[in-house]
C-alpha cells in the first residue's frame, strides 16, 4: 500500500519517517520530497507498506496526529492523473 504523508516539520528526515511507520509493519520503501533548489524538505512524502492492512493500521493511527507542533495528514495514496492538456 501507498500512503501519502503532508503537513511533515521541515526537519523530519527519512529515518525519522521510517520509525514511525514501522512500528505498524513491514515497510518497502520510504520517500520524502526534497525542494531540488534549496535542498530542504517540501513537508511530505510517501511510505510503501508491503501489507494493505498493516498500513490501514498505520493510516488509522496516524492521520491527524501531532508530530513537532504539525497536525500530519496521512492517508491512501492516489495514482497521479495523466495530464490531459496535450
Amino acid at each position: 500500500m501507498n500512503i501519502f504523508v503532508g503537513g511533515l516539520p521541515f526537519k523530519v528526515d527519512e529515518r525519522e519517517l521510517r520509525e514511525i511507520f514501522e512500528k505498524y509493519g513491514e515497510l518497502t520503501s520510504v520517500k520524502l520530497i526534497i525542494d531540488k533548489q534549496s535542498g530542504r524538505s517540501k513537508g511530505f512524502g510517501f511510505v510503501e507498506m508491503a501489507d494493505d492492512e498493516a498500513g490501514q493500521q498505520a493510516i488509522d493511527a496516524l492521520d491527524g496526529t501531532e508530530l513537532y507542533g504539525r497536525t500530519i495528514g496521512v492517508r491512501v495514496s492516489e495514482d497521479k492523473k495523466p495530464d490531459k492538456r496535450y
